[in-house]
C-alpha cells in the first residue's frame, strides 16, 4: 500500500511540473519594457511642450492674431502632392512650379488631405480665447481657392475668427511668410519647417514648432528644436 502510494505521489508531481512549464512556455516573460510612438517622439533633449502647457501661457492676456502654416502643420497634405507628382513630375519637383499643380491642389485636393489632431486641439483653444485665426501657407497663389473654406470646415472655426488663407509662394533666398506675419501683426505662429520659425523670430513672434510626420512626402525632415523653440509633443499627427 506504501509503495502505491509512493508511485501515485511521483505520478502527481511529475504531471504538476509538466503543467508548470507548459504554462511558462506559453507566457514568456518580456525581455525588455518596450515602448511606444509616443514615448519616443519625447526622446530628444528640446523644450516639450503641450497644448495645454500653451494654454496656461496665454491666460490673462487679450485676443490676438494667430498663426499657423498649412501643410504638415495643420493638413497632412502628403496626398495631393504625391499625385502631383507622379502627374506631372515623377522624376523632379519641377511639379511645384507648375500652375497646374496648384489649380489643383487649392481648388479640391484638399479633400485628401487629413486635418491634424493637435491642429484640432491648438485652433479650437484659439477659438475659445477669442483669438484671429490666419493661414500662412508657402503655396502659390491661385485665381480661385477652396482651402479657406476647407480649413474653416475642417476645424469648425467661426466666421468671426476666420481670415482667407494668405498664399505667401516660395521665391528662392526669401522667407515669403516674414511680412504677412508682421503686416497681421501675428503673435503665435505654428510651423514645422524651419522657415516658419525663422520667420516668427524676425518679427518678434512666437514661434512654436509642429512635427512633421515621417511618412510625409516632403523631405528631409527639419530638425525639430534646433533653434531653441517650443516643439509641441506628440504633434506628428
Amino acid at each position: 500500500m506504501r509503495k502505491i502510494t509512493l508511485i501515485l505521489s511521483a505520478f502527481s508531481l511529475l504531471f504538476t511540473l509538466n503543467g508548470s512549464v507548459t504554462a511558462h512556455a506559453s507566457s514568456p516573460s518580456p525581455l525588455n519594457p518596450g515602448t511606444n510612438v509616443a514615448q519616443l517622439a519625447q526622446q530628444a533633449p528640446v523644450h516639450w511642450v503641450s497644448v495645454a502647457q500653451i494654454e496656461n501661457s496665454l491666460l490673462g492676456r487679450p485676443p490676438m492674431a494667430v498663426g499657423f502654416d498649412i501643410d504638415d502643420t495643420v493638413l497632412f497634405s502628403s496626398p495631393g502632392f504625391w499625385r502631383g507628382k507622379k502627374t506631372w513630375s515623377p522624376d523632379s519637383e519641377e511639379y511645384l512650379k507648375n500652375p497646374a499643380f496648384w489649380e489643383k491642389m487649392n481648388n479640391g485636393w484638399d479633400a485628401f488631405s487629413i486635418p491634424k489632431e493637435v491642429a484640432r486641439a491648438l485652433i479650437a483653444m484659439h477659438v475659445k480665447r477669442g483669438d484671429s485665426i490666419f493661414f500662412v501657407t508657402g503655396r502659390s497663389e491661385t485665381k480661385t481657392e477652396t482651402v479657406s473654406k476647407t480649413l474653416q470646415d475642417d476645424f469648425l472655426i467661426p466666421a468671426s475668427s476666420m481670415n482667407p488663407v494668405i498664399f505667401a509662394g516660395d521665391k528662392p533666398g526669401q522667407n515669403t511668410k516674414t511680412q504677412w506675419l508682421q503686416s497681421k501683426h501675428i503673435k503665435v505662429f505654428y510651423g514645422d519647417s524651419d522657415n516658419d520659425i525663422r520667420a516668427a523670430r524676425e518679427v518678434g513672434a512666437r514661434g512654436i514648432r509642429v512635427l512633421r510626420a515621417s511618412n510625409s512626402t516632403y523631405k528631409p525632415l527639419p530638425q525639430a528644436g534646433m533653434y531653441g523653440e517650443e516643439v509641441i509633443v506628440n504633434s506628428e499627427y
